[in-house]
């Protein structure tokens, strides 16, 4: 996974974009592979999933699109925090049985925290798209590359998606 990403951004997309968009095809299909064993919740809660991270992401994308400043942009350090918060968390979550208080925490920690994050990560990663496109020159030693800036967009969304099919699956087994 790491390697197909670190492929496509080494890639240059000026004179090779065949090349960059098989590389981007392979990193997309590793990642399909990630997501497919989620496929074992069954199809209407994915759709059930896959639409309501359709309305986060499209919504929070209009807000970042739409904000009158680029305050999204200075929330990489406390960002950086809360993506080191939630990976401990989801480290202890493996480690500590959900049936017990400290699990239990942890594991809301690294799903709903995780949610929150990623949510705040996709406005973020939207502004700075559009700053790069922005001020990047079309002459010069650094072209702006597209599939590397929405790189992270792509990323957000599927840690979103992910989120929410966990949080819907353990909804809809409480109800049972």
């Amino acid at each position: 996974m790491i390697g197909a990403g670190m492929l496509v951004q080494s890639i240059p997309y000026d004179r090779s974009p065949g090349p960059k968009h098989l590389a981007w095809l392979l990193h997309s299909g590793v990642m399909g592979a990630v997501v497919a064993p989620l496929t074992i919740l069954g199809g209407p809660l994915l759709i059930r999933a896959a639409w309501y991270t359709a309305g986060v992401v499209g919504g929070l994308s209009t807000v970042a699109m739409c904000a009158p400043s680029e305050k999204f942009l200075n929330m990489g350090a406390p960002l950086g925090v809360g993506l080191g918060l939630v990976f401990v968390s989801s480290l202890g979550s493996m480690f500590l049985p959900p049936t017990t208080v400290a699990g239990a925490t942890l594991y809301s920690v690294a799903v709903y925290g995780g949610l929150a994050l990623f949510s705040m990560f996709l406005l973020y990663d939207t502004q700075k798209v559009i700053k790069r496109a922005e001020i990047v020159p079309v002459f010069g030693v650094q072209k702006y590359d597209p599939i590397n800036s929405m790189l992270g967009i792509y990323m957000d969304t599927l840690n979103i998606f992910m989120r929410v099919a966990t949080i819907l699956a353990t909804g809809n087994s409480r109800k049972k």
